[in-house]
């Protein structure tokens, strides 16, 4: 891997998280990270990037956000442009673009290279809504546990 931004160290402990996750062949992989500056740019401070694989999969977790009051937004995954920026010389991969263009659909790319064909997974980038400077709907000052009630509905199906 060719480090080109020591700044997105993250998604590197993420990535061997999910190569891991992979390996026990989940019915569902979920991440969740605060991963991008970029996703916040995109969509603000209250709404969540959403990249998934499988259809099913992201249409149960915006459901599942709709009843739990979280917003999230569903974010493209297929980008080849994006996906070009990936390639390098030098090494398999590398773990960052040289601009900042596409920042939080980069980052999901990068992501699904370690995800293993046929698993069913989905990127939450909350980086936005998981701290809050003001109050907000039921949400507090501070940290929000964004997420945490959408997955529990997901899970439960409730």
């Amino acid at each position: 891997m060719e480090i080109l931004n020591t700044d997105a160290e993250g998604r590197l402990t993420l990535a061997d998280a999910l190569s891991y996750a992979s390996d026990l062949s989940p019915d569902y992989l979920i991440d969740l990270a605060t991963l991008t500056g970029a996703a916040v740019v995109a969509l603000g401070e209250f709404t969540a990037a959403l990249f998934s694989n499988d259809e099913n999969l992201a249409r149960g977790i915006l459901k599942a956000g709709y009843f739990a009051g979280e917003r999230f937004w569903r974010m493209p995954l297929e980008d080849p442009f994006i996906y070009e920026k990936l390639k390098t010389y030098d090494a398999d991969i590398k773990n960052s673009a040289l601009d900042r263009w596409g920042g939080a659909i980069y980052a999901a790319l990068f992501l699904k290279e370690f995800v293993k064909e046929g698993i069913k997974w989905a990127h939450i980038d909350l980086a936005g809504p998981v701290f809050n400077s003001k109050r907000w709907a039921y949400n507090p000052v501070g940290a929000t546990g964004f997420a945490v009630r959408t997955i529990l509905r997901f899970i439960t199906g409730r």
